[in-house]
């Protein structure tokens, strides 16, 4: 038996106890490059641990397709996690709280073109989830040399809907 999680428009205000929403939205902070530029200014909270560094990596992921089931859930005890889409194809976004020590009832959002999203360390989320080809993604996480990834599988499944 699955359980159903209905998908709703990625907001900043929705998303705030989760992560960040990365985006173009509203007025620069400034303007730079003789004024040719616009600057949103330090729109994630990246957070690297102590005993970790910034690295960015490509991922490539396979498309999938709504109804999507959702078995498994994961986090980074250990620092922060953003995703930056590499096309203008939005993405799904799941995330649950924390009880516990465990995920709670996931949610489900879908981005709009452009926008990107920064998970706060310790969120538990869904795998990167495309919907088109190509899955490429910029992806800014912790590089260090102890393990920061929990999984739990979920059962009884989700079923993610439009």
């Amino acid at each position: 038996m699955s359980r159903e999680i209905k998908v709703v428009p990625l907001s900043a205000a929705a998303f705030a106890p989760f992560g960040d929403v990365l985006d173009a939205s509203g007025t620069p902070d400034k303007m730079i490059n003789a004024g040719l530029c616009g600057r949103h200014h330090d729109r994630a909270a990246l957070d690297f641990g102590p005993d970790g560094r910034a690295g960015i990596s490509i991922f490539n992921a396979e498309p999938r397709s709504l109804p999507y089931e959702l078995t498994l859930l994961e986090r980074h005890p250990e620092g922060s996690q953003a995703f930056l889409p590499m096309t203008e194809n939005p993405f799904l976004v799941i995330v649950a709280p924390d009880e516990n020590g465990t995920p709670g009832r996931p949610r489900a959002f879908m981005t709009a073109p452009h926008q990107g999203i920064n998970f706060h360390r310790g969120v538990w989320h869904g795998v990167l989830t495309p919907l088109s080809a190509p899955g490429l993604f910029t992806v800014v996480d912790r590089i260090g040399k102890t393990a920061n990834l929990e999984e739990v599988s979920l059962a009884p499944s989700y079923v993610v809907v439009p």
